[in-house]
């Protein structure tokens, strides 16, 4: 029963490979799986030894501890990168002697080209002989391609470029069987700007009856200097599974060509460099010939889009307002969008311009060249000129200006009867009341004369002193709270305050008054009502202008001598 047991173990042992190693009875072999190879391969290698072994029965609880010996396979990092390794063993039992095969299966990459050599290995006393492999330089052959399990295509839709213009690199990886895990590099350059052109792509494709499956990733790329562009290597790192289940190693590196990178052509005339394959200039918002009255706005968009550029790249427009218009920019908006064949930059301005004085102004012509790369020629963008007529009728009313066909005709009443139709018996009795009515106006004559030195004059500056202080309430009024009446109120009220002038529009009146301070308020008014980015930004505050209409009124009171006029304004628009 004991001798059964004893039996039983020793069995038992065998099977968990609790050993120890023994005198070796075998040489070591080295087998590659071939002997040449294209620089961008991976060789397998398998090492194959033999040793005798003895049972450890110590060891039978502690399998998780046991480390088999392997050969000094650091010899090989001189000449090969090592991706990966593997080993098993396989035991036998002659003439009562236990003996163990191990294999080592190491994955190998070349790191250089030429007859690289496998040096001999030595394992427990062992050595192997030593292995020579030629590895060539560059990627397969076309022909050899459906031999390897992976491989990389590179492709580029221009073989000279202008500085700053797009290229589009193409890169397709294609590999066999499943792939478990893979890293695949992006370009890289120091001087170049690189996007990613949408998502990658997958599919497949047969090549000599061997499917593959294809990975394709797209990158817009834009050299910013003159030269050569020499991208870096793309690289693929990998591990597939085939049909049998085992695990491979799969790598490969492929290099584009350089680039000639040549500078912008001397005759470009713009001002800004911008290559593309396509640039279009609009304008929305003013029509060719348009009306607008003094004070009222109309917004303009100015739109640049330019295929095969960021829209970084896009310089604003330089535009000139003309006297008449007052204009209020907002900041440029840029957007890029991005698909799998190019880059579509965009930006847009938009400004709202403000009628300020009547007449017929030319908004000027906008010019923007560019430089197409299809054609290899000069091309200009064109936003042709615009003529807006500014109309003092309306002002800042809300009430639009009616037309003649538009105003009703006003009743009159039926003439009066001529006096031979009225009765006879009044003929005689209005040259009597005729005479009555000239003798009373004949006396009140006389009483008003007598009065007229000292009561006529104040009378008519106490009119002339409320309506101009009626108005300047109003003025100041509309000011505190942003109302866009104080526009049409200035005018008004610095002709009742200043008589002999005659100011028909806020700019007149604001260059007669010399204050910049009040230039400055009115202008930020105007930008409150008509420019779209101000108008909500912040809470209106007044009382900078109602600061200056103040001192405004007071120098004139002081060149006028009226100091005698009492403050008007309540004291909470003073503050």
């Amino acid at each position: 029963m004991v001798s059964r047991r004893l039996t039983l173990m020793a069995v038992v042992a065998l099977i968990y490979l609790a050993i120890t190693p023994a005198q070796a009875t075998a040489d070591l072999r080295v087998e590659p799986d071939r002997t040449a190879l294209y620089e961008n391969e991976t060789l397998t290698v398998k090492v194959v030894g033999e040793m005798e072994l003895s049972i450890n029965f110590d060891m039978l609880f502690n399998l998780g501890s046991l480390e088999l010996p392997a050969p000094d396979i650091e010899k090989l990092e001189e000449n090969f990168e090592i991706l990966g390794k593997n080993q098993k063993y396989s035991i036998s039992t002659v003439n009562g002697k236990t003996q163990a095969e191990i294999t080592w299966t190491y994955e190998l990459a070349p790191v250089k080209t030429g007859d690289l050599t496998i040096p001999p290995l030595n394992f427990n006393g062992d050595r192997s002989e030593p292995v020579t492999i030629e590895v060539r330089g560059g990627n397969a052959p076309d022909s050899a391609a459906p031999a390897r399990d992976a491989f990389i295509e590179l492709a580029a839709d221009k073989d000279e470029v202008y500085v700053q213009e797009q290229i589009v690199l193409t890169v397709r990886l294609f590999f066999a069987g499943n792939l478990i895990r893979g890293e695949l590099s992006e370009p890289a350059h120091p001087d170049a700007l690189i996007e990613s052109l949408g998502n990658q792509k997958e599919f497949n494709r047969f090549i000599d009856g061997r499917r593959f499956r294809v990975v394709e990733r797209r990158y817009a790329i834009y050299p910013q200097e003159q030269g050569q562009l020499s991208l870096e290597a793309i690289r693929f790192d990998g591990q597939t599974r085939d049909n049998n289940g085992q695990l491979r190693f799969v790598r490969d590196t492929a290099q584009l060509f350089d680039i000639p990178v040549k500078p912008a052509p001397d005759q470009f005339s713009g001002d800004t460099w911008l290559p593309a394959k396509e640039l279009t200039l609009s304008d929305s918002g003013v029509p060719d010939q348009t009306t607008l009255d003094v004070g009222q706005s109309l917004t303009r968009t100015l739109t640049i889009k330019a295929e095969g550029l960021q829209a970084e790249a896009l310089p604003p427009l330089s535009l000139t307002t003309p006297a008449g218009l007052r204009s209020y920019p907002e900041n440029p908006d840029t957007s890029t969008e991005v698909d799998n064949q190019t880059v579509i930059g965009t930006l847009t301005q938009t400004m709202a311009i403000v009628g300020v004085e009547p007449g017929t102004v030319t908004l000027p012509e906008v010019r923007l060249p560019w430089w197409d790369t299809t054609a290899d020629k000069e091309r200009v963008a064109v936003i042709p000129a615009r003529t807006v007529t500014v109309s003092a009728q309306g002002g800042t009313s809300d009430q639009p200006a009616l037309s003649p066909e538009q105003v009703e005709p006003v009743e009159r009443p039926e003439p009066a009867a001529a006096p031979d139709a009225q009765p006879e018996a009044y003929r005689g009795f209005w040259p009597w009341l005729a005479g009555a009515l000239a003798v009373g106006w004949a006396l009140t004559v006389v009483f008003m004369r007598k009065r007229a030195g000292r009561a006529s004059e104040p009378a008519q500056d106490n009119g002339a002193n409320a309506g101009e202080q009626a108005l300047f309430a109003r003025l100041c009024s509309a000011a505190s709270h942003g109302e866009i009446a104080a526009l049409d109120l200035f005018p008004k009220w610095l002709n009742a305050a200043q008589p002999g002038q005659n100011f028909s529009t806020v700019s007149e009146a604001v260059r007669w008054s010399g204050r910049p301070e009040l230039k400055a308020q009115i202008d930020r008014l105007q930008a409150y009502h008509f420019s779209r980015s101000a108008q909500k930004a912040s809470r209106w505050d007044g009382s900078g202008l109602v600061k200056e209409l103040q001192a405004l009124r007071e120098q004139g009171n002081a060149k006028t001598g009226q100091s005698r006029l009492p403050p008007l304004y309540p004291e909470s628009y003073r503050s």
